[in-house]
């Protein structure tokens, strides 16, 4: 399991960088997905609501914004699952409630506190 401890110490730079608290999902949580994360679709978004009963609270998909209509978007997935299909998204998933990024395989990267997705 050292692959998951790197990844948290990943996750845990991030949140130093960012000087915000570190709050670790477990490798077997179940978290969102849209299958568009699994394509090369550029940017990968994530955001985290405060967590629920069922889903930890990460919302992850590839591409433009969530479309309004569409209540079947997201599907769930365990988190380990993403080390093998999409581990570059797993540095982030550290982060609090309320924080979204946005990356692509190109370097590029934002990441920034979202106040209205703690409110959903």
């Amino acid at each position: 399991m050292s692959d998951w401890n790197n990844i948290q110490h990943q996750q845990k730079a991030i949140c130093d960088k960012l000087k915000i608290d570190w709050i670790p999902v477990d490798i077997n949580a179940m978290i969102a997905f849209n299958e568009s994360l699994l394509l090369d679709i550029l940017p990968i978004n994530g955001l985290r609501h405060p967590k629920t009963d069922n889903i930890d609270g990460w919302y992850l998909w590839s591409g433009g914004e969530i479309p309004q209509d569409d209540n079947n978007f997201f599907k769930p997935i365990h988190v380990g699952h993403l080390i093998e299909q999409r581990p570059i998204v797993l540095k982030y998933l550290g982060l609090p409630a309320g924080w979204r990024f946005q990356i692509d395989d190109n370097g590029y990267e934002d990441i920034w506190f979202d106040k209205s997705i703690l409110n959903i």
